[in-house]
């Protein structure tokens, strides 16, 4: 049974991780010297996913931000080369975001140094370990509230339903 005191202190561990988590992250993107901020990457990932060239709205809403960090995002990778703008072609007035030949090369680069990175923080794990590691973080992205409820009935119930799905794989 947990208490109010160990939820803190998962709490914080979570927080503490997902700071080193970027801080290391952050620092490959810098070794790469692709010049590509970790939210720009963010979003080459997420345009790599998309089945057509998106949206910007569609964009925003897939990385969970207003639409002006999206523009912000797009102008920085556009003036690299990495995205373009392109006119929809049923609808004059809606734009749409493509990779580049350039950008796919840095999504390329970008997996090795999220690789890297992955390997640095998962290091101290055994094989073993990051199995486990693998199912608790699927349950808590996932919310899976009956699990919580079967393992500790007077745990509250519903909280971080839903929470951290994004919108679905096509943009």
């Amino acid at each position: 049974m947990t208490t109010p005191d160990s939820d803190s202190l998962l709490a914080e561990q979570l927080l503490r991780l997902t700071r080193r988590v970027h801080r290391i992250q952050k620092h490959h993107l810098e070794r790469s010297g692709l010049g590509v901020t970790p939210a720009q990457a963010r979003l080459l990932r997420t345009l790599a996913h998309c089945d057509s060239p998106p949206r910007m709205a569609d964009l925003a809403e897939r990385l969970e931000v207003v639409p002006r960090a999206v523009t912000t995002l797009v102008d920085g990778l556009e003036a690299s080369g990495k995205v373009r703008r392109m006119p929809d072609p049923t609808n004059r007035r809606v734009i749409r975001i493509e990779l580049t030949e350039d950008g796919r090369g840095a999504l390329r680069h970008l997996r090795g140094a999220r690789m890297s990175a992955a390997e640095e923080i998962l290091d101290p794990l055994t094989d073993l370990e990051r199995e486990v590691l693998s199912g608790l973080l699927d349950a808590l992205v996932d919310g899976t509230p009956d699990r919580a409820s079967a393992r500790a009935p007077k745990q509250r119930q519903g909280h971080g339903q839903g929470e951290g799905q994004g919108p679905g794989r096509s943009c």
